[in-house]
């Protein structure tokens, strides 16, 4: 752990090392300080040399310039290398988190995984500036204080740092407890931003039900818990933090008498004795240092921890000898597929179907039947427990999981837009598109003359999940984003299930015209929007119950026949 910690010190260790060189400087200064004052009262003062009084008090001027200089270099960029290590553990924590499989996604909370992403690399920033610099500069001048004080009298040196090593023992006694504490304080931290991440997102359900009260007591639970764990990791740090006070006040009554007592027994003079008092304070920097050291340093690794398990879990690997799938043709085949959700039962067994080039299968049947199901594992959403899918006769796991995806364009029932403006969520469909081709993808999605009536035009901010647009308007949009990507396969899962009827018979001109020439997979709500597909599918949680042409289905009168004789929509 601390040796991945420590590699993103890398990129940065030419400023990291100036760091630590400031540090070393600023140790000397500090450490320099009681040897002059003890050259003072056993020679200067004595001898009443006021040149040389006048030389030390320039000198210790010139050393607390030189200090100052440090302090702010070290104080400065310290944090400097410790935010670039933050932003760079958030940019590789957030490319994995683009390269995870949707299965990561369905059992992990969002507010959760933010809070991982900010909140817990927040405490690694500190831990990556503070930690190697207080570890360093505290050994630095535990071992230069030992050695100025030795030289003056050992025996007192020895009984002071004697009180070192149950210091040690009692920090190593609390640190595993206080790692059980501080994890916990994280988790709960998570849920209650996934809480308020929640809440949030659901405020116009919550005032539509009136159930603000519900919110506010659900939110509350989460709250006493993360009060009750942070508490908790308090209570440690409070047992740590004046246990380690009282040895350092013991430290202090130890170096009272026993120097007290080789004062009286002449063993040491009063400058050597007031050299000491100094040094003593010295001493007793690098062990607050250490104390404040080992707080961080559990606050900075659980959440260095709680990184590595988002970065550990698997991402989406291609296959060891795939390649680029170029552009596809779009002959689509399922040969005896089966697939289930982790933990849940199968959505299919044994499914086998094809769907020829430039055609267009319809898929209809009641919820959970697997419909949209059957969309997510076209692109490689989610792994197969068996069987294959193909395209243009190769498995799709041949394929490079990028140049598959690219080849296949989706409109979804849940349209998402991002908080940004109308010409960037259309360009998101080709980010490298001409303005040109952008205007022509929303003239063909029929919502150009809309946005042109906009007092801000295609700049126009969506708001955050396109919450200044209507439904219809969002999903015009994520439509003219699939015309510019200008895809071979296309999938259309309830694309225009949020769409007014007038709007509907507005796009679907074009919704034909873009499945024109390419593989198309329509999953209906409307029947009347599947009618002229070459091949409709009647999905059921039993599997395929009924396939064939519409008129083919009507002319057999079962399930399809009845959905339009009772004008029933299924979704």
């Amino acid at each position: 752990m601390i040796k991945r910690f420590a590699a993103y010190f890398k990129p940065h260790k030419a400023l990291f090392f100036a760091d630590m060189a400031a540090a070393i400087i600023l140790s000397l200064c500090d450490l320099l300080y009681p040897s002059l004052t003890r050259d003072m009262l056993n020679r200067y003062i004595p001898d009443k040399n006021m040149k040389m009084l006048m030389v030390l008090a320039a000198v210790l001027l010139l050393v607390y310039l030189v200090k100052t200089a440090m302090n702010y270099f070290v104080t400065y960029y310290g944090h400097v290398v410790g935010v670039r290590i933050q932003a760079d553990m958030r940019r590789d924590m957030l490319d994995h988190l683009e390269r995870l499989p949707l299965s990561y996604f369905d059992s992990n909370k969002t507010g959760t995984i933010m809070s991982r992403l900010i909140n817990d690399l927040m405490n690694i920033s500190e831990l990556a500036h503070h930690g190697p610099e207080d570890v360093f500069i505290s050994l630095f001048m535990l071992i230069g204080a030992f050695v100025l004080m030795a030289r003056i009298y050992l025996p007192l040196t020895l009984v002071l740092y004697a009180i070192l090593p149950f210091m040690i023992f009692f920090a190593v006694k609390k640190q595993s407890k206080m790692n059980r504490a501080f994890t916990e304080s994280k988790v709960e931290i998570g849920e209650v931003n996934a809480s308020v991440e929640n809440s949030v997102s659901g405020i116009r359900v919550s005032k539509a039900f009136t159930n603000s009260g519900y919110e506010n007591r659900r939110f509350e639970n989460g709250n006493k818990r993360f009060v009750k764990a942070r508490s908790g990791a308090y209570k440690v740090m409070a047992e740590y933090h004046s246990g380690m006070t009282l040895i350092s006040d013991v430290l202090l009554i130890v170096m009272y008498i026993a120097g007290g007592l080789f004062l009286y027994f002449d063993k040491i003079d009063l400058p050597d004795f007031t050299a000491f008092v100094l040094y003593i304070t010295i001493f007793l920097t690098p062990i607050r240092k250490l104390v404040n050291f080992v707080e961080q340093y559990e606050d900075g690794m659980t959440g260095f921890k709680r990184f590595c398990e988002v970065m550990d879990y698997p991402a989406e690997d291609d296959d060891p000898d795939a390649s680029d799938a170029g552009v596809l043709e779009g002959q689509i085949a399922f040969e005896n597929v089966s697939f289930s959700y982790e933990g849940g039962k199968k959505v299919f067994d044994g499914l086998s179907i094809s769907v020829e080039k430039g055609k267009t299968l319809a898929l209809v049947g009641p919820s959970g039947g697997g419909k949209s199901t059957l969309c997510n594992l076209i692109p490689r959403f989610y792994e197969l427990d068996s069987g294959r899918i193909t395209i243009d006769s190769k498995d799709i796991r041949s394929f490079t999981r990028d140049s598959l995806r690219k080849n296949i364009g989706i409109v979804s029932q849940d349209v998402f837009l991002f908080n940004s403006t109308i010409y960037e969520n259309i360009a998101y469909g080709d980010p490298d598109a001409s303005e040109e081709k952008v205007i022509n993808a929303a003239k063909l999605a029929n919502i150009h003359d809309y946005i042109c009536s906009l007092p801000d035009g295609y700049m126009t901010e969506v708001g955050e999940r396109g919450i200044k647009l209507s439904g219809g308007q969002k999903q015009r949009i994520a439509i003219a984003r699939v015309f510019l990507k200008n895809p071979p396969v296309l999938i259309l899962d309830e694309a225009t299930s949020a769409l007014d009827n007038v709007t509907e018979r507005l796009i679907q001109k074009s919704l034909d015209s873009l499945c024109s020439g390419r593989t198309s997979i329509i999953v209906a709500h409307r029947l009347t929007t599947v009618k002229g597909a070459d091949e409709i599918l009647v999905v059921t949680d039993e599997g395929i119950a009924e396939r064939g042409s519409h008129d083919a289905l009507m002319a057999k009168n079962g399930i399809y026949a009845e959905l339009w004789g009772d004008k029933k929509e299924v979704s």
